[in-house]
């Protein structure tokens, strides 16, 4: 078995013993924070070595396995052999997905948002398939997820921002990040025509505080206005709802999903937290095209995935090539294939530059 690509047993085991000795040092423990820091770092790293021992041990008691059926000649072995096989496959499979998952917020909680771009009615419509897609993913895998705010329109939503919380939820959604094309009938044209539209996927971590993101005070406008949508009398009587503005960057956020402004401000000082972060983080890389999603027009031209309704049915990711026919499956919240196929194409240095593929694809 060969691990190849980013992941170095021996480096983790050697991160592993470094960061255990410090838990011998004298006074380890009166820094309460530091100390469960330095703790679930050990935890993370041996969660990650620990799967391929026993996995690497697995293979060899099968390959004894086999080994002891070919010299015996007991035809009954094999489908214990091939049944193991397929288990350890799997296996396999899925550790290689988490290897991928190496960055220091990919085991983090993601604020997960989707805005309405060209189309129109038909767009908000899109925009609230999209958020129901992504919060059936999440409940498929036992995630949680909280809407922070929506904008509610007719026929749809004009945005909505949610939190997803679970092990290695931004890791996994990072690469949503980008233009989604919506091709169908459209049920609001009486001419019963073909439509397209569109909608923006923004993902950013949930951090921790481990990782610092400086904000000067003298740099935010603060705004309280009243929550909109179905938040019952109180929400709609009291300004609880808040709204930053970092006036460096330019950057806006806002929560409305407490009844309290106190909780309000502390969840919109989060989300604010990690859009700043994504956006030093580019500054410093000045990796422009890994967040090219994030920044282009939402319309013709720039979509990272299209998902056609008819005259057939096709999802389609235009960075990896990866497509499914089963658009209900899909919209049911069944993207795991599209999220490793980006992992995967990103691991093995695949430009992953988004096209498009003709009119429909």
């Amino acid at each position: 078995m060969t691990f190849g690509g980013v992941f170095d047993p021996d480096g983790i085991r050697a991160k592993i013993a470094e960061k255990e000795a410090l838990t011998q040092a004298p006074g380890f423990w009166d820094d309460n924070d530091k100390a469960t820091r330095v703790m679930n770092e050990i935890k993370a790293l041996k969660a990650r070595v620990e799967p391929w021992v026993d996995l690497k041990a697995q293979v060899e008691d099968l390959e004894t396995l086999y080994e002891l059926g070919i010299e015996e000649g007991d035809q009954g072995l094999e489908k214990e052999v091939k049944e193991q096989y397929e288990a350890i496959s799997k296996e396999y499979e899925h550790q290689s997905i988490l290897n991928l998952l190496s960055d220091e917020v990919d085991r983090n909680d993601c604020f997960l948002s989707v805005h309405a771009g060209a189309g129109g009615t038909e767009a908000c419509d899109w925009t609230f398939m999209l958020s129901r897609m992504y919060q059936r993913w999440a409940e498929r895998h036992g995630y949680k997820t909280e809407i922070l705010s929506q904008e509610e329109v007719e026929g749809g939503l004009k945005s909505i921002n949610m939190k997803v919380s679970g092990e290695y939820v931004y890791g996994y959604t990072k690469g949503e990040a980008g233009v989604h094309r919506l091709i169908r009938i459209s049920p609001f044209d009486s001419n019963a025509r073909r439509h397209t539209s569109f909608a923006s996927v923004y993902v950013f971590p949930v951090l921790d505080d481990s990782i610092e993101v400086k904000i000067d005070p003298k740099d935010l406008r603060v705004d309280t206005f009243r929550a909109g949508g179905k938040g019952g009398q109180h929400v709609n009587k009291t300004e609880s709802a808040v709204r930053f503005t970092h006036i460096p960057t330019g950057i806006v956020v806002q929560c409305e999903s407490e009844r309290s402004q106190l909780m309000n401000r502390a969840t919109a000082m989060s989300i604010l937290r990690s859009r700043l972060y994504e956006y030093y983080k580019e500054q410093k890389e000045k990796e422009n095209s890994k967040f090219a999603g994030e920044k282009k027009d939402i319309s013709f031209g720039s979509q990272i995935r299209s998902y056609v309704f008819q005259p057939y049915t096709m999802v389609k990711d235009h960075r990896t090539k990866y497509s499914v026919g089963n658009i209900d499956g899909v919209m049911d919240g069944d993207i795991d294939g599209f999220l490793d196929s980006f992992l995967a194409a990103k691991w093995k240095g695949t430009p992953l530059e988004s096209s498009d593929d003709g009119d429909d694809m």
